[in-house]
């Protein structure tokens, strides 16, 4: 074989998995077809949050207002692209010879899988003992007339400028957190919904603040509207729904989901069984091929797709490998954030879980901003939902705040280890922050010991 491991991708779900296996003294190698790295580093996540970032500072200056706080902050988008583009061009200029230094292979080009243990790329054949599918998910478009005319997230994170009226069709995870800052930045948004409220997997409580939000800075809304059709006309694009709702602006966001990357990689020859949800895979992430792994956004799975959870699942396959005999994977509780602002988060146990099951689980919702003013950076409008089992073992969490990543971080190892108050005593946190104050408040709801 001329690799013990051949990845097919080279974002998280390949790349911790490679560097794991190459430490432990593997001969590995990834195959790329675009940018190093993947779609999270150059096209998704990091992108977002790059740009994100003096939005949550604006956002925050907007919450003393009512103190007197006159802030005339204007965001320079293009300038902020420029800093963007500066900034992940440098990561494929040392990606390479840090993936080379850490002894993983890279070799450009688009891989086909010929059989249980060949990748072709081009007409180089390259042999491995396992070959792991890491090759993510792409934008969904849906499948009306004029839907060339609809752009996705990749698209949106590099714009030049921003749109002044985007179309939002399906107000998902993206669109809500773009939205987020073309409102922000004195934008015009008009959504599309075919549900009758975005963010689904989210308390509702929650969400609707969200969405109030979002109308005051100006946003329209149109739910249970199925979209029917996109056109270019002299003002723009114009969208409109079965129902003859309709909107003009100059950008569509088409938010109605991702699908995963399965096509063209030979699985259909080999008996592998995949979908526009993903490639099906055992306990241990094998496919119907044994020697074939599938790692991230490209799996079929209810488990949320999120970054961390295909780093989990690489780092998982690579152990897997090393120790045949191994367990199967078994997910820890996994923190999801969608970054509106404020933010939206939530672990564990969900509210709708709780409240459906009243004898299992009780819910301490907690008016955070409101109690906590002192520290809560004038926050007033942030949530905090706390949600323990009949033994008084913390299971779960929901907020709203610009903190739930931070507070999120915080209460996942909480749940995860099934900690008591007594383990919580054993510990200082510094003073005075929001993280404190979690402590405390938390401490005595949990079981003692």
């Amino acid at each position: 074989m001329d690799y013990d491991v051949i990845f097919i991708g080279s974002g998280h779900a390949a790349n911790h998995g490679a560097g794991l296996l190459a430490a432990a003294g593997k001969k590995v190698a990834m195959i790329e077809a675009d940018k190093l790295g993947g779609v999270c580093t150059n096209y998704g996540c990091d992108a977002k949050i790059l740009l994100d970032g003096p939005f949550e500072y604006l956002d925050g200056l907007n919450n003393y207002q009512d103190l007197g706080l006159q802030a005339d902050v204007q965001i320079d988008w293009s300038k902020l692209m420029d800093h963007k583009r500066k900034t992940l061009a440098g990561f494929q200029t040392v990606f390479e010879p840090l993936f080379q230094k850490m002894g993983v292979d890279i070799i450009h080009g688009r891989g086909t899988i010929i059989d249980a243990h060949t990748v072709a790329v081009g007409d180089q054949h390259y042999s491995a003992d396992n070959i792991v599918i890491a090759t993510g998910a792409r934008n969904s478009k849906l499948d009306i007339p004029g839907k060339d005319l609809m752009q996705g997230s990749t698209e949106f994170l590099d714009l030049d400028t921003l749109p002044e009226h985007m179309i939002v069709v399906g107000a998902g995870i993206i669109g809500m957190e773009f939205a987020s800052m073309a409102l922000l930045a004195g934008k015009k948004v008009t959504f599309f919904e075919y549900g009758d409220r975005p963010l689904k997997a989210y308390p509702a409580k929650y969400v609707n603040k969200i969405v109030a939000k979002f109308v005051d800075q100006g946003a329209v809304f149109h739910f249970g509207q199925a979209v029917a059709k996109v056109e270019e006309t002299v003002d723009g694009f114009r969208v409109s729904t079965q129902a003859g709702v309709e909107a003009t602006g100059d950008f569509v966001l088409d938010s109605t989901g991702r699908v995963a990357n399965v096509e063209n990689l030979g699985l259909e020859t080999l008996g592998i069984e995949a979908s526009p949800r993903g490639i099906k895979v055992d306990e241990h992430m094998r496919t119907a091929v044994p020697s074939i792994y599938a790692s991230g956004d490209v799996v079929d799975k209810t488990i949320p797709k999120l970054t961390p959870t295909a780093e989990f699942e690489s780092n998982y396959i690579a152990r897997d490998i090393l120790t045949p005999d191994g367990p199967a994977i078994t997910y820890p509780v996994i923190p999801n954030l969608v970054f509106t602002l404020p933010r939206i988060g939530q672990v564990g146990v969900t509210i709708d879980e709780a409240q459906a099951n009243p004898a299992q689980y009780k819910l301490v919702e907690i008016p955070w901003g409101k109690q906590h003013d002192w520290v809560n950076n004038h926050e007033q409008d942030a949530e905090l939902t706390l949600i323990f089992d009949k033994e008084g073992y913390l299971v779960g969490a929901a907020a709203i705040s610009s903190q739930v990543g931070t507070w999120l971080d915080w209460l996942t190892p909480i749940i995860e280890k099934k900690m008591t108050a007594r383990d919580l005593s054993a510990m200082i946190m510094s003073f005075p922050t929001q993280t404190y104050v979690l402590w405390s408040t938390l401490r005595p709801l949990l079981k003692a010991q």
